[in-house]
Formats: C-alpha cells, sequence, structure tokens
C-alpha cells in the first residue's frame, strides 16, 4: 500500500499543477473580461455623451434662426434683410474667431485670462473630444453676440457692426467666460481663495443667465445709448411713440424656436448622459426650463391686461423668453417650484424694465433685449442665490452663496457695459455707429445690402 501511494505521487503532483494552471487561466481570464468590459461601458458612456453633447449644440445653433426671426418680427420691413445678415455674420465669425482665439482666451490656464493657443485645441484635457467642446462651445458664443443686434436694430451701419461682432468673440465674452466656465477666479480656478474667503463658495451659473445673457444684454443697452433713438422714436415733448414691428407671425415663430432650441441650451450644459445621474440631471433642467419658460409668458400677458387692459401678444413673447433666461443660472439646482416663480418674476420685471428703458432712460431698444437678457439674466442669476436647494438662503444655507451670486453677476456685468462703451465710443468717434438719416427714413435693406427681404 505505501508503495502504491509513492508510485502515485509524480501524478498527483501533475494533476495539481495543472488544476493549479487551469484555475490561473480561468482566473486571469475573468480578470481580462472585467478589464475588457469595464473598456467597452466607457467607451459606450464616452459616445453616449459625445452625442448628446452635440445633439444639443445643433439645439443651440437653431437658436440662430430663432433669434433672426424675432429680430426681424419686431423691427419693420425695410430693415428685414439688415436683421437677417446680421444673424449670418454673427455665426460666421464668432465661428471662425472662437476658434482662432477666443477658446484659448477662455479655456486656457490663467486667472483674468486664459493663455491663447491660436488655432490649437489640443491644450484642453478632457475625456469628451476636443472638436466637439469646441463646436458646443462657440454656439453659446455667437448667441451672446447675436443679442446685441435686436437692441441696436434700424440704424447701426453693417461695417460697424461687424467690427463689435468680433469685439464681443474674442474679447468681451472669452474673458468673463474665462472667469467663470473656463476655470477663472470666480468659480473653481487656481486664484479661488477670494470667493472662498469671503463667501465660503463659489460663483454658479449652470448654463449662461450671467456668462451669456447678461453679457449680450449689458453690451445690448449700453450699445442702443450710444447709438441714440430711432427717427420717430420720441416726439418734441419726449414721449415714447410704439414702433411696431411688421410681423408678429414671425416673432412668435421665433420665440417658439428658441424655446425649442432652450432644451439643447440649459441641459446640454450637462455635457454628458450615459450615467443614472447625469439622466436623472438632464429630465430635472427640461422641466425647470419649460416651467420657467411658461411661468414668465403667462405673468407677462396678465401683467400686459392689467396694466395696458390687453394681453399683449408681444411682451407674452418676451416673457416667454424672460422666463428663460431667469432659470438658466440655476436649472440644475432649483425645484420645479422655484423655477416657476423665477419665471414669474422674470416674466412681470421684463415689462416693468421695458418700461423704465424706454420711457425713464429714453434708450430705444427695438426687441427688448437689454430688458429680456440683461435685466432678467442678473435677476435669474441672483435668485438662484436664493432658490437653491443645495445653498439658497431659502433652503437654510445661510447668505454667502447668494452673495456670491451677486457679486458675480455684478463683475461680470460691469465688465460687459465697460468695454462696450469703450468700443462703442471709440467706433462712434472714429468712423461713427451709425447710418444717415436718409439711409435710415428709406431702410437700410436697399441702401446697406442693395436688396430687401420684399419684393
Amino acid at each position: 500500500m505505501k508503495t502504491l501511494i509513492i508510485r502515485s505521487l509524480p501524478r498527483l503532483r501533475t494533476a495539481l499543477l495543472i488544476s493549479l494552471l487551469l484555475t490561473g487561466t480561468t482566473a486571469f481570464a475573468e480578470e481580462a473580461n472585467a478589464t475588457a468590459t469595464a473598456d467597452t461601458l466607457a467607451e459606450m458612456a464616452t459616445g453616449i455623451d459625445t452625442v448628446w453633447m452635440l445633439l444639443a449644440a445643433m439645439l443651440v445653433f437653431f437658436m440662430q434662426p430663432g433669434f433672426a426671426l424675432v429680430e426681424a418680427g419686431f423691427t419693420r420691413t425695410k430693415n428685414t434683410g439688415n436683421i437677417l445678415m446680421k444673424n449670418f455674420v454673427d455665426f460666421m465669425l464668432g465661428s471662425l474667431l472662437f476658434w482662432f482665439i477666443g477658446f484659448g482666451l477662455m479655456f486656457g490656464a490663467g486667472g483674468f485670462v486664459g493663455v491663447p493657443h491660436f488655432f490649437d485645441i489640443s491644450f484642453l484635457d478632457t475625456q469628451l473630444p476636443r472638436e466637439g467642446f469646441l463646436i458646443f462651445q462657440t454656439v453659446f458664443c455667437a448667441t451672446s453676440a447675436t443679442i446685441v443686434s435686436g437692441a441696436m436694430a434700424e440704424r447701426t451701419k453693417f461695417s460697424m457692426y461687424v467690427v463689435y461682432t468680433i469685439a464681443i468673440s474674442v474679447l468681451i465674452y472669452p474673458i468673463s467666460g474665462h472667469w467663470t466656465w473656463g476655470g477663472g477666479w470666480l468659480t473653481n480656478g487656481e486664484i479661488d481663495s477670494f470667493m472662498m474667503d469671503v463667501f465660503g463658495t463659489t460663483f454658479h451659473d449652470f448654463a449662461g443667465s450671467t456668462v451669456v445673457h447678461s453679457v449680450g444684454g449689458w453690451i445690448a443697452l449700453v450699445g442702443a445709448a450710444i447709438l441714440g433713438p430711432r427717427i420717430g422714436k420720441y416726439g418734441k415733448d419726449g414721449n415714447s411713440k410704439a414702433i411696431p414691428g411688421h410681423n408678429l407671425t414671425i416673432a412668435a415663430l421665433g420665440v417658439f424656436i428658441l424655446w425649442f432650441g432652450w432644451f439643447g441650451f440649459n441641459p446640454g450644459s450637462q455635457l454628458a448622459a450615459s450615467t443614472t445621474a447625469d439622466q436623472i440631471a438632464i429630465s430635472h433642467v427640461f422641466l425647470t426650463t419649460n416651467l420657467a419658460a411658461c411661468a414668465g409668458g403667462f405673468a407677462a400677458l396678465v401683467t400686459s391686461w392689467i396694466k395696458y387692459r390687453k394681453p399683449s401678444l408681444s411682451l407674452t413673447l418676451n416673457g416667454i423668453l424672460a422666463g428663460l433666461v431667469g432659470v438658466t443660472a440655476g436649472c440644475d439646482c432649483v425645484s420645479a417650484g422655484g423655477a416657476a416663480i423665477i419665471g414669474l418674476i422674470c416674466g412681470v420685471l421684463m415689462i416693468y424694465a421695458v418700461e423704465f428703458i424706454d420711457k425713464v432712460l429714453k434708450i430705444d431698444d427695438p426687441v427688448g433685449a437689454s430688458s429680456v437678457h440683461g435685466v432678467c439674466g442678473f435677476t435669474g442669476t441672483v435668485l438662484t442665490g436664493l432658490f437653491s436647494t443645495s445653498e439658497g438662503v431659502f433652503y437654510g444655507a445661510g447668505w454667502g452663496f447668494f452673495g456670491a451670486q451677486l457679486f458675480g453677476t455684478l463683475v461680470v456685468g460691469a465688465w460687459a457695459a465697460l468695454m462696450g462703451y469703450i468700443i462703442f465710443t471709440v467706433l462712434n468717434k472714429i468712423h461713427g455707429l451709425r447710418v444717415p438719416a436718409r439711409v435710415e427714413e428709406e431702410g437700410l435693406d436697399i441702401y446697406e445690402h442693395g436688396e430687401s427681404a420684399y419684393n
């Protein structure tokens, strides 16, 4: 028996070795499969996030015709071609210039302004494709620039419009954008100690109430003030006279398009859709965006009905936009009820802002851009400090976040207004911003472009 056991030992050792090898091979295969599965899932997640980002960029791009139709509908027939041309120029020049230098100034390393990377986007460290992120940010830049054209419509030289659009795309928007979305001093950059030391938190603007809309709105207000009112807007007694737009139908279509595009503007700023958390966040932002738009439009309708004895379509259209602009800063962090309240406040405020700018300040803004985007962008950003469910005053978080919101939007607004004042003043002194009186009276379409939108 002992001899049999001794003779069996080599075979036992062999079997044991084979068993160990098979076990190791199986474990290695399982580990390799797990790694491959994880890599596959990561690739799928990146693909889903990329597709969502590009889809959102397409929706934001579609806001360009929305702005074009709103501005054209709120102005007169003789200037329609000029309005449409400006909206094309916004996007064409904005895309080229933001790619050339603006993207680097906004997202390059630095405190006050990023280091420029001319035509080069390889510096950006991101899990998503850099090209997709560039185009997503480009459509936001173009939105900020196009806001200005409506406030300065019907009397601005086309050549001067091209020049100040360049200034917005390569200087004003990228620098303040760097402070906020580019990792600068207002958010989470290397020198954010000031915000943390003073407020205990940083500035929050999820999709651009201040970064995009307020910047465009304050530049628009300053530009319209320097440019002066349209001929016939104010009588000898100083009273304002209405100059109706030529087509509320296309203005209404423009607002519907903008409303639709905003579902890319706000939810798209999540830049991800691959996880359950991302999907919940996107769905929440869809809801808050829509509720604010509805509340803003309804508030403007009721307010105009009470104030002017008629429910005004044009003011309701701007009320919808006011609600959208107002909720854009905090659409990710306010509740559904908070979004509706922000929309209501902005819808009412917009009407009184339009009246104050027109009748008190005597600034002629044909489409109400400074009220909708400037005033409501500012207001919505500050209200986020009250209604944020995580840091808002109304949720017991103290006044630190509210202070950060107020400070951030004041700083960015002052930057935009100051730079707008410098640029418009210089252009006005050098070449003149305004067309001659005869051109304004007969229409910019023929004199500036040699063709009319309506023949």
